[in-house]
């Protein structure tokens, strides 16, 4: 019991987090210019590695890195568990002490309602944008995977780096115009991180892996998950009167249908690639099902 009232108080009812603010002028991070100078180093280092290796080293030599990406995978992962717990509490006690606000609103009535749709004149303060805040620099700590896929795999896609730079600007976004479903949207990929990090470090040990696309199919969750969610929020806002930060979703809503379309693009050129694989081989024996195998692990770890 004292356990879970000291996660409570450090997760949720600290001072730095109930008194969080987010200011242009006094929290790290938080200026326009920063974010499009952080994107672009992170581009411009990406690129520029990619292409020195492909110029000093062989063709699909990569350079060992030990235990250091089984460490990044835990960080993360633990980082994603701890943001989770955080925001999930945090939420608890937002929505017991701004039910007040709601009656006078009427644009919400319920809790769930509140993770789809802040009320008109929510500002960027408080417990739940804490830990969208720790959310948005966690981002940072997400692009060194790159790098590590690039030094191991060597390799290096147009969809990789617009991914992860859509995902910072979006973290930004939320926060800067204070954008309605960001907490469930934050709890969904915080949950989804935590076990895929997990698993990236389980199987970076060495630990066996799962006998399907275990990391590409989180995704695929998650991107059903939150289609899902943008029509709840769309419904909302016409019906009950307006959501917080429209703008900002609507923006957020065309990244995201870019980023799907990306995705399923590459999601079924692979799956129709390993068809096409598996009924050529089928034929070939253990040993060709052994090869079937190494690949698509060394596939997820590239991912």
């Amino acid at each position: 019991m004292i356990i879970m009232q000291s996660v409570k108080y450090y997760l949720s009812e600290h001072p730095s987090i109930v008194n969080f603010r987010w200011s242009n002028t006094q929290t790290f991070g938080s200026t326009w210019s920063f974010l499009f100078s952080s994107i672009s180093v992170y581009v411009l280092a990406a690129t520029t590695l990619h292409s020195f290796l492909s110029h000093i080293l062989p063709k699909r030599r990569g350079v060992p890195l030990g235990p250091i990406p089984a460490i990044h995978s835990l960080c993360i992962s633990l980082i994603s568990a701890v943001i989770f717990i955080g925001i999930l509490l945090s939420s608890v006690a937002d929505i017991r002490d701004t039910r007040w606000f709601w009656r006078r609103t009427k644009t919400i009535t319920t809790p769930f309602q509140w993770f789809l749709c802040f009320p008109l004149g929510t500002r960027a303060s408080g417990r739940v944008f804490f830990w969208s805040y720790i959310f948005y620099l966690s981002r940072f700590l997400h692009l060194l995977r790159t790098f590590f896929i690039i030094l191991r795999r060597r390799k290096l896609t147009f969809f990789h780096l617009f991914n992860q730079s859509i995902l910072l600007f979006m973290s930004f976004l939320w926060l800067e115009f204070c954008q309605s479903f960001q907490v469930l949207a934050i709890l969904l990929s915080t949950l989804l991180y935590s076990v895929v990090y997990g698993y990236r470090f389980w199987t970076e040990i060495g630990l066996p892996t799962a006998c399907f696309s275990f990391v590409v199919n989180c995704q695929v969750v998650l991107l059903g998950c939150n289609l899902v969610c943008h029509f709840g929020v769309l419904f909302l806002h016409f019906v009950k009167g307006g959501c917080n930060g429209m703008g900002a979703w609507g923006f957020n809503s065309v990244l995201n249908a870019v980023i799907l379309c990306l995705f399923l693009d590459f999601y079924f050129k692979k799956h129709l690639k390993k068809g096409k694989v598996g009924n050529n081989s089928g034929h070939a024996g253990g040993s060709s099902s052994a090869r079937y195998r190494r690949r698509s692990v060394s596939e997820l770890k590239s991912e």
